[in-house]
């Protein structure tokens, strides 16, 4: 059972510029309520009970929001990292001071979804890895474009999905040795698991047809994910 989860919630969340002008990434509203709170529901229904928060960027948000709502019943660390480490710094700082765990939950703070943790451990269980991702089939923002032979464009599809195109949503098991991997600046995706994956310890589980992802990068995904709210925290 997973009981411990690192989110890194230090992102400056340029794209959402001016929104993010005075806030970090992890407080930019979604219905009314910051990510960070939609993240914490979630991790909650999922019975997770200790937190640890890399965070950076306007750091003192994340600290006075999460000591009014009274750390939401969890037990909440907080790791201090910085932007130019980058995501490899942001884990590795928090989980060699907080985390004790064998096997816990790691993630990015700008993933929404209704994932189930017990089945995202089940496959990391199985597969005997050090990391395992969840991934899901790649979601097309653009129209594709359906070609003729002769190359006469027979019409469009918007928001086509890809389902031979896996991509990470930014959600990931780990086991307590994943540590040792860490760099001390960089990004986790680049420097660690392209290796892992060369060494054959890196997992993955594809996300359930009832399981859902969104992304939140700039303000039209504020919007998607709020027209889609009543899906992603359906348990």
């Amino acid at each position: 059972m997973i009981k411990t989860a690192v989110i890194i919630a230090g992102g400056e969340g340029i794209r959402f510029k001016p929104l993010s002008d005075n806030k970090p990434k992890a407080m930019i509203e979604v219905h009314g309520q910051p990510m960070l709170f939609w993240i914490i529901q979630w991790l909650k229904s999922q019975s997770i009970k200790n937190l640890v928060l890399g965070v950076a960027y306007k750091k003192e948000r994340i600290y006075d929001y999460m000591a009014q709502n009274k750390n939401f019943g969890m037990n909440v660390q907080f790791s201090e990292h910085t932007l130019e480490g980058g995501t490899a710094q942001g884990f590795k700082l928090a989980i060699s001071r907080f985390v004790r765990d064998e096997v816990y939950l790691a993630m990015n703070c700008d993933e929404i979804t209704n994932l189930s943790i017990p089945l995202l451990y089940e496959a990391h269980k199985a597969q005997n890895a050090l990391a395992t991702l969840a991934v899901t089939p790649f979601h097309c923002r653009f129209s594709t474009v359906n070609l003729e032979k002769d190359g006469v464009i027979s019409g469009f599809k918007y928001g086509h999905i890809l389902e031979n195109v896996l991509v990470s949503i930014g959600i990931y098991i780990f086991n307590a040795k994943l540590v040792e991997y860490l760099p001390e600046t960089g990004s986790i995706e680049n420097l660690v698991f392209s290796k892992l994956a060369q060494e054959k310890k890196l997992g993955s589980y594809r996300l359930a047809a009832h399981e859902e992802w969104i992304s939140v990068n700039d303000p039209k995904n504020v919007h998607e994910v709020e027209e889609n709210l009543h899906i992603l925290t359906r348990k």
